[in-house]
């Protein structure tokens, strides 16, 4: 019996390490749906790894389209993607967004959330792993007020917002002992959100899993994803990978980095993952939560919008 569980979830969790992709073909196809011009969904499929992943690609240059940060504003800080659509006008398309403390009432969002221009959660300046202290410059999403984009690590000081063009060299057991902000810069995004690690830095894959302190948590296994990132000609790529079911187990963040790259990613950060990776769009799930068809209640959410 033992031996037949292991034939039919090879590659999955029960029966040794699983092996970490180089290459990935997904065979990316447009996703039948109704969304206005701009806004596209592609699904993609690995048979033999396995994966089921979504993309969405957002086409910036069309006026018609802005991107927000959203939080929510139920009485326990969470709510579902599908209540963030319902809940938010012109909304076509909902993502998840960062790390947040779901055993507290209200919840408590995880490092930066900056939501219209308001400070709603400053930066985690530290945290402790292994008895360390360690000083931290995670990677954060970023939204100006003219709508452009931007990921950059990340930084609250006195309730204003710096970023790095590289992380804290953190490494497992050597943390610095500071954090300096010398080398930073004043950075004033209308709406932001930490989450991390970054995946893809300047058009090439860098995943900062030791430099953001990710290292020996459940962040650098392999576990259903979801990502934003932005391409050269001005297009955003948000994407969810389904896991922890048969069709589909998951992804390390390597791997991760390597399907928002099949989308011309030039950079890319890794999002809230696990039963929070959940895409909505034109009032429906379009994945399935970790084989679920239910939806978690999350702490902050990336609404596409479509004014006409």
């Amino acid at each position: 019996m033992r031996v037949f569980l292991c034939l039919i979830l090879i590659g999955l969790f029960s029966c040794g390490k699983i092996v970490k992709q180089e290459k990935i073909e997904m065979n990316w196809r447009r996703f039948d749906i109704d969304l206005p011009k701009g806004i596209e969904i592609y699904e993609g499929i690995n048979y033999e790894i396995p994966l089921r992943s979504w993309a969405a690609v957002i086409d910036l240059n069309n006026p018609k389209i802005k991107i927000k940060i959203l939080s929510s504003s139920d009485f326990d800080r969470r709510e579902t993607p599908q209540q963030y659509l319902n809940n938010s006008i012109n909304s076509r398309l909902i993502l998840n967004g960062g790390f947040f403390i779901n055993n507290q009432n209200p919840s408590k969002h995880v490092g930066l959330l900056k939501v219209a221009g308001f400070l709603e959660e400053g930066a985690s300046p530290s945290v402790y792993r292994d008895g360390l202290r360690y000083f931290i410059n995670r990677g954060a999403f970023g939204i100006m007020k003219n709508g452009s984009v931007d990921i950059s690590w990340c930084s609250t000081k006195n309730d204003s917002l710096f970023i790095w063009d590289k992380p804290i060299n953190n490494r497992p057991g050597h943390p610095f002992d500071s954090l300096s902000f010398k080398e930073s810069e004043y950075w004033n995004p209308y709406y932001a959100l930490h989450a991390g690690p970054v995946l893809i830095n300047k058009g090439k894959i860098d995943v900062t899993v030791e430099e953001e302190v990710f290292f020996n948590t459940p962040v650098a296994g392999v576990q259903p994803r979801s990502a934003i990132g932005f391409t050269k000609n001005n297009k955003v790529v948000m994407m969810v990978v389904d896991g922890r079911q048969q069709i589909s187990r998951g992804v390390y963040l390597e791997e991760l980095a390597i399907l928002m790259e099949q989308f011309e990613c030039i950079e890319a950060l890794n999002l809230d993952g696990g039963g929070s990776s959940a895409i909505v769009a034109d009032g429906r799930l379009i994945n399935k939560p970790s084989g679920r068809s239910s939806q978690r209640e999350i702490r902050s959410a990336i609404g596409v919008f479509y004014h006409n």
